[in-house]
């Protein structure tokens, strides 16, 4: 099967391929994690949903950040290869 095919049936997964086994994501991860716990310790009800809607706009922020740097990477990556192809030796 070619990437292009791979790409289509979801057996090519950029968004966690990149990131699955790396040491400094797991430890930021875990700190996050800790520091999370202990902020919303003591927080009533309505201050963790209140907290709960600022991750998840966060989180769409990011996608869409993440979602832009992608496709200009992936232009800039094509441009690159178009480039070096038409370039006389």
């Amino acid at each position: 099967m070619t990437v292009l095919e791979n790409l289509w049936y979801g057996n090519i997964i950029p968004w966690e391929m990149f990131v699955r086994n790396d040491p400094q994501l797991k430890s930021l991860l875990s700190h996050t994690s800790k520091d999370y716990d202990k902020l919303t310790a003591d927080f009533t009800e309505k201050q963790k949903e209140m907290l709960e809607k600022y991750k998840g706009t966060l989180c769409e922020m990011n996608s869409y950040t993440e979602q832009s740097a992608f496709k200009y990477g992936f232009s800039l990556g094509v441009r690159l290869i178009v480039e070096s192809v038409m370039t006389e030796i």
